[in-house]
């Protein structure tokens, strides 16, 4: 079942005037709440760790994708539900409306209902590049890669896609409880996100080629530079050609749970990181969105 043109513009232009659907259950809710269920079924099984994970994801990614074949007429609605532009951008200005007013407390507040590390000490600076990062971060997760994978395999591909994804966020994690279990689930995101996130990048050059202000240059060269420095092997890509385009600086010392942790730095600080900055991630994060769209329908 593939997307059609009108169906992915529909889709994409219900995003952008509506956000989440709040007036139903959300399915990206509802594969959430799938896998805790999963991972409670096949923690209890006797089988190693490792295969119980390969099970649940298999069990939690076939539901998605069962559900989404069977309903063929819901495709423009799956498009709409799977896409996250505009809930992208809202919660990110959630942070930087307070920044904007001098509101530095309810900033930190608001910036950590979208990010994970430690929020209560952080000052403007901080707080805007948590706010950026996440959202080039988010760029290729929750934008580009679900309509990727909606134009190469249609809502089918999307809604597995967004399961992978969902999964990775719950299980993906290297620490005793998830380490094992979550193995299957680290790596299949790696794997479905290597192309989006590479693309990703590539359309950020493209916004920055044609929009005064930025520089393509810098961006390509923090891209090629920087990127790999990630422990993620996807996502120092949507960043450092963010931080290239704009002419700041990611990266540097985050907290989770007190404990610090290093994070390489991407591009160079060719201006401070103030709110001010995120008005030019909103021209790469609408920009991107346009040049892959408009290709699509195109192609």
């Amino acid at each position: 079942m593939m997307v059609t043109r009108e169906q992915l513009a529909f889709g994409v232009l219900a995003d952008l005037s509506f956000g989440d659907p709040r007036w139903m259950p959300h399915p990206v809710v509802g594969i959430g709440n799938w896998a805790v269920l999963m991972e409670r079924a096949w923690r209890g099984s006797r089988l190693p760790l490792r295969a119980a994970g390969v099970g649940a994801w298999i069990c939690v990614v076939g539901v998605a994708v069962g559900v989404v074949a069977l309903t063929p007429w819901l495709a423009i609605y799956w498009v709409y539900a799977f896409l996250a532009v505009r809930s992208l951008d809202e919660h990110a200005l959630a942070v930087i409306g307070p920044l904007r007013r001098g509101d530095l407390a309810a900033a930190r507040v608001a910036v950590g209902m979208i990010v994970g590390r430690d929020t209560t000490e952080l000052d403007e600076a901080e707080v805007t590049r948590a706010v950026m990062e996440t959202v080039a971060e988010n760029l290729s997760d929750g934008v580009i890669a679900p309509l990727f994978w909606l134009v190469v395999a249609g809502p089918v591909g999307m809604a597995a896609y967004k399961a992978v994804n969902t999964l990775d966020s719950m299980w993906g994690y290297r620490n005793a409880k998830y380490g094992e279990f979550g193995w299957c689930a680290a790596r299949m995101d790696d794997w479905a996100n290597w192309i989006p996130a590479r693309l990703t990048a590539a359309l950020i050059w493209l916004v920055a080629l044609v929009w005064p202000g930025m520089s393509f240059m810098a961006s390509v060269r923090a891209t090629w530079r920087d990127a790999h420095r990630q422990p993620s092997p996807n996502s120092g890509w949507p960043e450092a050609a963010a931080a290239g385009a704009l002419g700041v600086r990611f990266g540097g010392v985050n907290r989770y749970k007190g404990v610090e942790t290093v994070k390489a730095f991407l591009g160079e600080a060719r201006q401070p990181l103030t709110w001010r900055a995120y008005a030019g991630m909103r021209v790469l994060l609408y920009g991107s969105l346009a040049i892959f769209v408009g290709a699509a329908l195109v192609w």
